[in-house]
């Protein structure tokens, strides 16, 4: 089958091959034909370097198909069956799962350093366990959840990360408060997700914050209420605020200096959110006296912050009710082949999301 291969890490472009198998099915797995893939900075981040990850690798994360075959002890589906993946499948029943703390479940993980591809000259893993920048992926059946037929497959796979992440930072993380203000630090997909989530949420003022003008003008028709490059933040802030600071503040980029302004944009006793995925070795310097002084409260959000089924359900009901707006986050589509073409949009930030047609 086709695949998109990064050989190295490091490397900016990846290989479409033909000579690539899923590996791995058998009893409690099942095998799946992606028919779209949203494409992720995480992706890119993965090929850099600054998530860890094993290659040779395929990424892709964020995906959705069709079951074409079930391992024995799979009950809840079957060929034909249309599913989105899920990266992080809850075991329900580690600690953090009977605590409700599902987006926290290590059990996805240990599929991450098994390679779930080969090719002739050996193996390749598969980005989060997963893969789905490829023709057919072989998961566990926990990662296959079964979608609605009315939701159309691109639609599905930003579902699968991208959505539920910045949606339910808001929603979840934060449960913005009706008529605060708000501020969002990065606005690709994720990023104007949790614009839409603190819209949700009734916040009164909403301020999207990107170096990209089509990105900024995008953030409007979203639900932000104004657009500020990074240099123009600190005077959004003396507008709106009267200096004070933003009742909550989302950090989308990933990276120790834009979650330093981010906690100095946040007013005290507010509330900054860190949504960006970033590297090991980047390190958020903060003082003793400040943290104690300001009583300002630092929330990762991993995934949404909740229960991944419930939030997949969530918003597919939103998406239902004209609540919130995905389609528009596809901002382009590329074929398989095209890939690198849709990488370079994703580095200059011409993207909101790629949707990759399978």
């Amino acid at each position: 089958m086709r695949a998109a291969v990064l050989h190295e890490i490091g490397q900016d472009k990846l290989e479409v091959l033909d000579d690539v198998e899923a590996v791995g099915f058998g009893p409690g797995r099942v095998r799946v034909r992606v028919r779209a893939g949203g494409l992720c900075h995480s992706d890119l981040s993965a090929m850099g370097g600054v998530l860890p990850q094993p290659a040779p690798f395929i990424p892709g994360h964020e995906g959705a198909g069709e079951i074409l075959e079930v391992g024995e002890g799979v009950t809840n589906l079957e060929p034909g069956d249309r599913v989105v993946v899920c990266w992080l499948p809850a075991c329900g029943q580690c600690p953090s799962c009977k605590r409700g703390q599902t987006e926290l479940c290590l059990a996805g993980f240990m599929n991450a350093g098994t390679p779930n591809f080969k090719r002739p000259g050996g193996d390749v893993f598969g980005f989060a366990g997963t893969g789905t920048f490829a023709e057919e992926v072989v998961v566990d059946a926990a990662c296959a959840v079964p979608i609605p037929d009315d939701v159309p497959f691109d639609i599905a796979a930003l579902i699968g990360c991208g959505v539920t992440t910045g949606l339910g930072a808001a929603l979840n993380t934060a449960d913005v408060e009706a008529g605060s203000s708000v501020a969002v630090i990065g606005c690709g997909g994720v990023g104007i997700s949790a614009i839409q989530g603190a819209r949700l949420k009734g916040a009164a003022e909403i301020v999207a914050v990107d170096p990209v003008a089509s990105r900024r003008e995008a953030a409007l028709r979203f639900g932000a209420t104004r657009a500020a490059a990074p240099e123009e933040l600190a005077d959004a802030k003396q507008e709106i605020t009267g200096g004070e600071g933003f009742d909550y503040v989302f950090e989308v980029v990933g990276k120790s200096a834009t979650a330093r302004t981010a906690y100095e944009t946040t007013r005290r006793g507010g509330t900054l959110v860190v949504v960006g995925a970033g590297a090991m070795d980047d390190f958020l310097q903060l003082n003793m006296f400040e943290l104690f002084f300001d009583e300002k409260r630092i929330l990762p959000s991993m995934y949404g912050g909740g229960d991944v089924m419930r939030s997949y359900e969530r918003t597919i009901a939103l998406w239902r009710a004209g609540r919130i707006d995905l389609s528009g986050l596809i901002t382009h589509r590329v074929p398989l082949a095209e890939i690198n073409e849709a990488l370079d949009q994703m580095r200059t930030g011409a993207a909101l999301r790629t949707c990759i047609e399978i």
